[in-house]
Parts: structure tokens; C-alpha cells; sequence
């Protein structure tokens, strides 16, 4: 009995529409680059319910026939390409094929359509792959998608959704990459009956200062261009300063009119502001590369976001020059600056010497001898160079064998170095222990190096403690706890700080508004897009940047991509812990202070790891030591 058999065209749709539909998002992602295909030159787009509910795009396109309109539902039905060849120079967004039909597989679909030159349009009703009605219907020239309950008939995959902040987060993304990507295009945005944006047809420039003119202040000023044409590509737009870099930094990609994601083109601009930025920080691009079709290939991902391209190489190579270039153009480049930390001022002469202060005079006694009782007398004789070289030798080597009591009596230490005494209170931690008792630290035991490092003596050597990682620590255990049990503790700010964000981050704040609210901070809603902070976590010092500490915070969990969970936890943390810790540097420090601290640490969940991984505890042996001399 024969067993394999051809499934129905519901279920590979479904299965079809697991690789290609995987939330709201990529329904807009689909439908949006259609109508960037039918040439459209307004495309809205409605949500909601974060896109569970409905989603709803309007085009004024060329629009379909009846023909077309029904067609376009069936698998692999395309007017992108007719044959192979094709995939290897195109021009469109689309190309599969497979985007409507498995939209319809797993949602309930409404399409009106017209042409130009048609008088009436056409209406189509689809319902999990099942064609429910069409007919000829009187509606606008283009086309309306109306995609309703999204996996209605799929609960798994309904059910697997996140919150709708976090696909409303997702969508904003999607939309933000088309945008940018198609300044040529007129774009409208509605949640529910509330206008995100309304953004027309604008430069480049201005879609970019339209979109993310919010997020980043002063935006238009920190844009420097970028462009270069060669035989194998050409690159344009626009790069961030040095000083405009951060944690949470705006950066795209686009190649041919589409969005790509490429960690490779990405590592040769960070290259090309090596050394002008930290290395927590990274820049903010917005960069479009054009090649020739027949030299990348699109069709290695169903979201169509990875590209490979023939000379990654050489494009490579270009791309870094070219922002090079471009930061040394508009003088961005830092000019170089030497340290000068505990040198000494030495004035330069001037041609004339007019100003110069006089030489001192320096006046000695010559016959001063600091090794006699009497105090005078003193005559050396010079010492002849051709003396024998044993003589001299010998000579040294006289007290070689004189015990230290001789060597005393000799005179010829002006002090004894005494060692420690046996019964002198000491730090009795050893390596690798995480038990401390502060009462066997005195003053004498410890030194505070550089306001930064804390020595302290040790049965077995010494220990060296980065007090910055460590109050790191301490404030990390301690806001996770809060966190978790929203119990932190909050100050207000004298002068209230407000929070301007990009639409997407705003989708991400409001996630986290909690978390934010159970550590201290204090926020109120201040329009749109807008937060006002009145209070921030007690522990937070004044004159800490509390705008840039919440900007990292997104940026942290945007690229964790993590949800609301134990992991976005630790990210707030640890970004308020490390900001905290940063003000600590330079302060100097009493006994009492420094016995609190170690005894804090040592009492924490890792003693010898900050938040973030790096050691806190090192130690020298006394074989160490002694081996350095």
C-alpha cells in the first residue's frame, strides 16, 4: 500500500506560513512591500489590537484585475519574476510568491482591489485558505487588505504572541525600516484611532530627522554624509558623530531599496571610529548601498532581511573608508590628546625670552658631611678612573656577608625596616574564601591607591579590591531584590528631567514602566512619546545623567531582545549599579568606610565578579611578591 501522499493546499499553506508569518509584524512587513511594488506613493496602515485584532493597509497603487485579485492567493503566484534568471537581477521587494497565501492559511482576509482603468473593483473574501465570497464591488483606485483574528485557526501559535506593547514594539520596528528605506513614499500610521506619524514624501535626511528626531535630540546636527561611488557599489547617507555614540544607538542598513541586517558591514563601521568612541558605545548610522542586482543574492532567509553579497570583501573595504573619510571631512575626527595626569608644567621659550623667570641660585656647603658626628671637615678626593676594576669590586662586596645588626652599627641604613610583628591584627581571608570579618581590619592594614584601588595586607599576600566593581556588586544585589520585590527606595529631583523617545521605544518603556517604578524612579506620562522623571533610586548620587542611564536601559534589552522576566531584572540592575558605582570614582575614602565596603562585598551573592563579569578580587601571593625583588 503506497503511503506518501500530496497534502492539501490548507495545511502547506499553514506550514508555508510558519516560516514566513511568525507574528503581526511580518503580516505589515508583507503587505507594505506589495504596495511598495504596485507603486504606490501613500500607503496607511491601520492596527489594531497590536495587529491580533485587525490589521488594515490602503494603497493607491496600480491595483489588480479580478484575474490578478483571485490568483494572488494561490502559491507561488507572482508578476515579480517568469523564470529563474530573474532571481538574479531584481528590482522588486517581493518575489516568492508565498506571502498571501499563507497570510490567508492562518487568518481571515478581506481584499478590495481596481485598476485605474476599471470601473468597478473587485472583492475577495478568504478564510483559512477557503475562498468565502467574491464579487464587484465600487472602491478606490489600489488596494485595501483587511487581515482579521491572525491565527484564529492556529491557537498554538496564537497563544505563543507576546504582550501587545511587545508586538506593537515589533511592528514599529518592521515600519520604521521600510520608511527609511523609501523616503519617496508617503507614509500614515494608526493605532487604533490614534496617528502615530504622518510622514510625506521628504530627503533622506528629513525622513530620517522626521522619524527619529524624537529619540535623539538635536539629530539634524549630528548626521555627517556619507558618500562614495565606485564600480562595485555605491554608498550614501549618513553616519553619527563620535559624540552622538551610545548604548542604545539608531543604526540601518539598506541595500537596493530593502533593509538588511549584516553584523559583517556593521564590524567596518565600528571600525572606522576606532578610537574616537568608547568601547561600550557604538555609533548611529543610516546607510544605503547600491549594487548591481546580479551581484547579491536575497533569497537565502523567508524574511528576506540576510543578503549575501560577491565582493563582501572589497564593499567592506569601502564602507569603512567612506565613513573615514566622511568623519575627517567635517573635522569630527578627536585630535590627538596626550595625558598630562600628574606631569610636570614646563613652559616653552619664546623667541625673545621676554617673560621668561630668572634661573635660581642654588648655594650648598661644601664641607658638609652627613656621615660625620662633627659635622665638618669633609674633603672628598676624587676617585681615579684608572683604578682597578677588582678594587672596585672588592669594595662593593666588603658588608656582603655583615649581618643586618652590623649593617646598622655600619650606618649604612639611615632607618630599620621592621616586619610586621606575629600578634598584629590582620586580614585573614584567603584566596578564594567569600567569608570577611571586619573587626581584624584597622587603617594600617589598608591602602587606598588612586581613589580606585583598595590594598589590603593578607595571611597569605596581598589583596587588591576595584572599589568601583565592587559597589557595583553591592548595588546590584541590592536593586535586584528591590525589583523583584518592588521595594525600592526613591529621591526626588529638584529639577524634573523629561524622557523623549522614539515610537518603538516607547512600546519598550512601557513594558518596563514597572520595573522602573520598583527600584525608585518616578515617572509620569508627559505627552506624547514624553516622560517626565521626578524621582530617581536613592542610591543614584546627584549629577548622575539620568536620561542617558534609561536610554541604556532600552538599548540594553533591546539588544538582549528579552522579554518582561528575571533577565530584564538584571539589565536594570545592572545599568543603575554600574552608573551608581561610576560616581564613587576619585571619592576618597575613611577606615570605617573601606571595613563597610569590604564587609558588604565579601557578604554578597559573588564577591569576585562584578555584574557585568569582570574580577573585582585579585591577589598576590607573598611568592609573588618576593620574587619581584
Amino acid at each position: 500500500m503506497d503511503i506518501i501522499h500530496l497534502l492539501p493546499d490548507s495545511v502547506a499553506n499553514q506550514i508555508a506560513a510558519g516560516e514566513v508569518i511568525q507574528r503581526p509584524a511580518s503580516v505589515i512587513k508583507e503587505l507594505v512591500e506589495n504596495s511598495i511594488d504596485a507603486g504606490a506613493t501613500l500607503i496607511k496602515v491601520v492596527i489594531k489590537g497590536a495587529g491580533r485584532t485587525s490589521i488594515l493597509v490602503i494603497d493607491d497603487g496600480k491595483g489588480m484585475s479580478a484575474t490578478d485579485a483571485r490568483l494572488a492567493f494561490e502559491r507561488h503566484a507572482t508578476s515579480k519574476i517568469q523564470e529563474s534568471a530573474d532571481l538574479f537581477a531584481l528590482t522588486t521587494m517581493g518575489f516568492r510568491g508565498e506571502a498571501l497565501a499563507s497570510i490567508a492559511a492562518v487568518a481571515q482576509v478581506e481584499l478590495r482591489t481596481r485598476r485605474k482603468e476599471d470601473e468597478l473593483g473587485t472583492f475577495i473574501e478568504i478564510e483559512g485558505s477557503k475562498l468565502m465570497r467574491q464579487e464587484m464591488e465600487q472602491c478606490a483606485v489600489g488596494t485595501q487588505f483587511l487581515i482579521k483574528n491572525l491565527f484564529f485557526n492556529v491557537p498554538a501559535r496564537r497563544k505563543f504572541l507576546k504582550s501587545d506593547e511587545t508586538e506593537m514594539r515589533n511592528i514599529m520596528q518592521e515600519m520604521s525600516r521600510i520608511v527609511l528605506a523609501h523616503p519617496d513614499i508617503a507614509f500614515q500610521l494608526y493605532n487604533g484611532d490614534d496617528l502615530v506619524y504622518d510622514l510625506p514624501v521628504a530627503s533622506f535626511k528629513q525622513r530620517i530627522v522626521a522619524l527619529c528626531g524624537r529619540k535623539v535630540r538635536n539629530i539634524s546636527q549630528q548626521l555627517v554624509n556619507v558618500e562614495v561611488n565606485t564600480t562595485l557599489v555605491k554608498v550614501t547617507g549618513y553616519v553619527g558623530t563620535p559624540q552622538s555614540a551610545g548604548k542604545n544607538p539608531q543604526q540601518f542598513f539598506f541595500v537596493n531599496g530593502r533593509y538588511m541586517n549584516h553584523p559583517y558591514f556593521r564590524r567596518a563601521v565600528l571600525q572606522a571610529y576606532e578610537r574616537m568612541i568608547s568601547a561600550d558605545d557604538a555609533p548611529q548610522f543610516f546607510l544605503t548601498l547600491e549594487v548591481d542586482p546580479s551581484t547579491i543574492d536575497v533569497n537565502i532567509h523567508p524574511t528576506k532581511t540576510e543578503i549575501k553579497f560577491e565582493n563582501e570583501r572589497e564593499i567592506w573595504s569601502i564602507i569603512s573608508i567612506a565613513v573615514k573619510e566622511a568623519l575627517g571631512k567635517f573635522n569630527v575626527a578627536p585630535s590627538i590628546d596626550f595625558d598630562t595626569t600628574d606631569s610636570i608644567d614646563i613652559p616653552v621659550a619664546g623667541g625673545s625670552g621676554v617673560g621668561m623667570p630668572e634661573m635660581p641660585k642654588v648655594t650648598f656647603n661644601p664641607n658638609y658631611n652627613p656621615f660625620s658626628n662633627g659635622g665638618g671637615g669633609y674633603n672628598p678626593q676624587p676617585r681615579s678612573v684608572s683604578r682597578n676594576w677588582k678594587e672596585l669590586f672588592d669594595e662593593r662586596n666588603e658588608g656582603v656577608g655583615m649581618k643586618n645588626e652590623e649593617l646598622d652599627r655600619a650606618g649604612l641604613f639611615g632607618s630599620r625596616i621592621e616586619v610586621e610583628e606575629e600578634n598584629k591584627a590582620k586580614m585573614f581571608v584567603d584566596k578564594g574564601s567569600q567569608t570577611f570579618d571586619s573587626q581584624f581590619l584597622t587603617q594600617d592594614d589598608s591602602l587606598f591607591y588612586k581613589n580606585r584601588y583598595l590594598c589590603v595586607s593578607m595571611k597569605s599576600g596581598l589583596m587588591m579590591v576595584d572599589v568601583q566593581r565592587a559597589f557595583a556588586r553591592i548595588y546590584y544585589d541590592s536593586l535586584l531584590t528591590q525589583v523583584e520585590k518592588s521595594s525600592g527606595v526613591s529621591q526626588k529631583l529638584l529639577f524634573p528631567e523629561v524622557l523623549e523617545l522614539s515610537l518603538e521605544d516607547k512600546c519598550l518603556f512601557t513594558e518596563i514602566e514597572l520595573e522602573l517604578k520598583a527600584v525608585g524612579f518616578e515617572i509620569a506620562e508627559f505627552g506624547k512619546s514624553m516622560y517626565r522623571i521626578e524621582g530617581v533610586p536613592a542610591m543614584i548620587s546627584e549629577g548622575a545623567d539620568v536620561l542617558r542611564m534609561l536610554e541604556n536601559i532600552i538599548g540594553e534589552i533591546k539588544v538582549s531582545g528579552c522579554e518582561v522576566s528575571r533577565k530584564v531584572h538584571q539589565i536594570i540592575a545592572n545599568t543603575i549599579s554600574e552608573n551608581a558605582s561610576s560616581l564613587r570614582v576619585g571619592r576618597t575614602m575613611t577606615a570605617d568606610e573601606r571595613n563597610a565596603l569590604l564587609a558588604q562585598l565579601f557578604a554578597s551573592s559573588n564577591p569576585n565578579y562584578a555584574p557585568d563579569g569582570r574580577k573585582i578580587v585579585n591577589t598576590l601571593s607573598d611568592d609573588v611578591i618576593e620574587s619581584m625583588f
